[in-house]
């Protein structure tokens, strides 16, 4: 990327001790952290039906019961996580609780099932975002994938840009809309209070149940609702992302993080007990194939049907061509493609964290320009992209792969809570603080239990539909983190000194490689002269006999005071025959040091490099692996190069050999 490019899209660079005005403060970080519980409400209520509705209409009755389910469950959540901001409030999360009391090999767990949430989190969100503007403007469903890619670009941008900046821009999408759900909910009842209850576009279809659902009883039924029951749950995504991100608030930390995730919660809970409440008076009916709709206006084989939360706000505002029907469309667009931000806070942020502990590369720890982990960002960008590109931006097929991680590190950290508890407990004689720590262990073991029980359904409800991928990615994850650790461990092994210090060698060898007699190679010719080595030779390959005499021939008229050897190359091999030389020396003299000088040319355009020889790079990856030699670099700026400022990263200069 040029320069002025980079500039353009990430802005200019902030020095490091500006990290401390990157701080949020809550009412910044409710948008950043919380966008992607707050736009779950929007899908998730969406989920429970399209799972009721396969027995066509004879299950809806369940869906109050269901919707309980979630708001029960996702209040013990939200509990359990402030208590988990509070406890560690150095922002590991659930990796670090995990880690901290059940081992390494729980936080491991923990830290590939939130990988792969925080890439679904992106890839589901921006789908959704996407169906909820093709809802108001059906003609952009033929261009699906590419809307969905360019939004994914956008986010990426913008998070590039750091934290605090994007904060801002995200904040008002958020507080949009909520303000309009909350309008919309509020209108709605009051409404049906006053006995003009809102009626839906789909309220007078009727839903064809698929084959083998209908007429469900007993065992049968218990699993339809607790399929209902974890597809709704995804309400919940994302509920952890403010304990990942504790470290971005403004002080005090832990206590502004508690508070923004109550809020968070308390909002999540009441946007979606009243989009089901008013998506069940409205009498909104959807399934996943519009053609089971009878009554489905158009070709169902290519209409798409709108959202319920479409539907909802059409029937609570007089239609789809009211100002506020394309408020709550334009609105709940862009809080669920905004809510892609919470997965490019927190990706990042427990990337870094596991680079930091080496178990994933360390420039994964590394901070961009704009003081964000822009490594992160841009892997979280292309695996989302990726799968979405796959899945067509299909929310129906990704969803399937979703919550599963989710779950997973829910589950993991509050049992981990509940023996950082127990071990408190032990410790504690105050029969106040005793009693204080009861209470909190007892909402984490409630937690716990909960979120292993949506566990265990989501894993059977959901394995076949698509998430036995998500069973694969994890074990993938951790093996390789775990041997990402072992490499760096033995790395360290080897890099440790030895006792007694360095053994310096008895000679030192140079050799200095020259194909012709220009700057380049006099300057390095010069270099290699003022290191005052024991032995001094410049060498060259034979591919033509006619430049090889032509070499010795300006050689010999300079008079240049160094010895030229020649290797024979009769395959014209040039690197194979330079190696072979220094292994030849190196057998020779094992206990010296050979030193092999590289005269190079430095160009300032990309360009130049497919004009020129590359052999110095092929013959410097291979000395590399010979021990006992150092390879030096002499270059030679050519006048390309100027143009490069000297503080910038030309990415397209290069050196190349003379």
């Amino acid at each position: 990327m040029s320069i002025p490019l980079k500039r353009l899209i990430v802005g200019r660079p902030l020095r490091s001790d500006r990290l401390g005005e990157q701080m949020l403060p809550k009412r910044i970080a409710l948008p950043v952290f919380a966008s992607d519980p707050l736009s779950s409400v929007a899908y998730a209520t969406q989920e429970i039906l399209l799972v009721l509705t396969l027995g066509g209409l004879a299950y809806l009755h369940l869906a109050p019961w269901v919707g309980a389910g979630v708001v029960v469950l996702l209040a013990v959540v939200v509990l359990s996580y402030r208590q988990v901001v509070q406890a560690y409030p150095s922002g590991g999360g659930s990796y670090e609780v995990a880690t901290r009391n059940l081992g390494p090999w729980a936080g491991l767990v923990v830290a590939s099932a939130l990988l792969v949430d925080y890439v679904m989190t992106v890839a589901v969100s921006v789908a959704a975002g996407v169906d909820n503007i093709i809802s108001a403007v059906p003609s952009l469903g033929a261009h699906r994938v590419a809307v969905n890619l360019g939004f994914v670009a956008l986010l990426t941008a913008m998070n590039l840009r750091g934290v605090r900046e994007s904060g801002r821009l995200f904040a008002v999408p958020t507080y949009l809309f909520i303000a309009g759900v909350l309008a919309m909910v509020v209108t709605g009842l009051l409404q049906t209070a006053f006995g003009r209850a809102p009626v839906a576009e789909s309220a007078g279809w009727q839903v064809h149940a698929e084959q083998g659902s209908a007429g469900l009883t007993g065992m049968a039924l218990v699993l339809l609702m607790l399929r209902a029951f974890s597809s709704g749950c995804t309400a919940l995504t994302g509920v952890e992302a403010i304990s990942n991100g504790v470290p971005a608030f403004k002080p005090p930390k832990a206590r502004n993080a508690a508070t923004t995730m109550a809020v968070m919660g308390g909002l999540s809970i009441i946007m979606f007990a009243g989009i089901t409440a008013l998506a069940l008076i409205t009498d909104v009916r959807y399934a996943e194939d519009a053609c089971r709709l009878v009554g489905f206006p158009g070709n169902c084989q290519t209409g798409s049907q709108r959202t319920v939360i479409a539907q909802v706000a059409a029937a609570v505002f007089g239609g789809t061509d009211t100002v506020m029907f394309f408020y709550i469309q334009a609105a709940t667009a862009l809080i669920l493609i905004l809510a892609a931000n919470t997965a490019f806070n927190g990706f990042p942020l427990l990337s870094a964290i596991l680079a930091e502990h080496r178990y994933l590369p360390r420039q994964l720890h590394t901070r961009g320009d704009r003081l964000a982990f822009s490594n992160g960002v841009i892997i979280l960008a292309v695996i989302a992209a990726t799968l979405i590109y796959a899945f067509e931006g299909s929310v129906t097929r990704l969803i399937q792969l979703y919550i599963l991680g989710v779950f997973t590190s829910f589950t993991l950290s509050q049992t981990g809570m509940v023996r950082h508890w127990n071990r408190r407990l032990a410790a504690e004689t105050d029969p106040r603080q005793r009693r204080r720590i009861h209470r909190s262990r007892l909402i984490n073991a409630i937690g716990a239990g909960l979120t292993a029980l949506v566990l265990g359904v989501v894993l059977v409800t959901k394995f076949s539909h698509g998430a036995y991928l998500v069973v694969i990615a994890m074990p993938v994850l951790y093996v390789m983190m775990l041997g990402i650790r072992r490499h760096y461990d033995r790395v360290a092994r080897e890099l440790r000194p030895q006792p007694g210090g360095i053994v310096l060698p008895s000679r030192t060898h140079a050799v200095v490689l020259v194909s012709q007699v220009h700057q380049p190679t006099l300057r390095a010719l010069g270099y290699a002269r003022a290191t005052r080595p024991d032995t001094l030779t410049a060498l060259t390959a034979e591919v033509s006999g006619e430049e090889v005499r032509t070499l010795r021939a300006e050689w010999e008229e300079r008079r240049i005071p160094v010895p030229l050897t020649v290797l024979a190359s009769p395959y014209r091999d040039i690197t194979g025959s330079v190696l072979e030389y220094i292994a030849c020396l190196h057998d020779e003299h094992p206990q010296d040091l050979i030193a092999v000088y590289i005269p190079e040319y430095v160009v300032g355009h990309w360009w130049e490099n497919l004009l020129h020889n590359q052999s110095a790079l092929r013959l410097k990856a291979r000395l590399l692996f010979q021990r006992g030699v150092m390879v030096t670099s002499v270059p030679w700026q050519l006048d390309s190069s100027d143009r490069v400022p000297a503080h910038d990263d030309p990415r397209g200069a290069g050196s190349q050999v003379g």
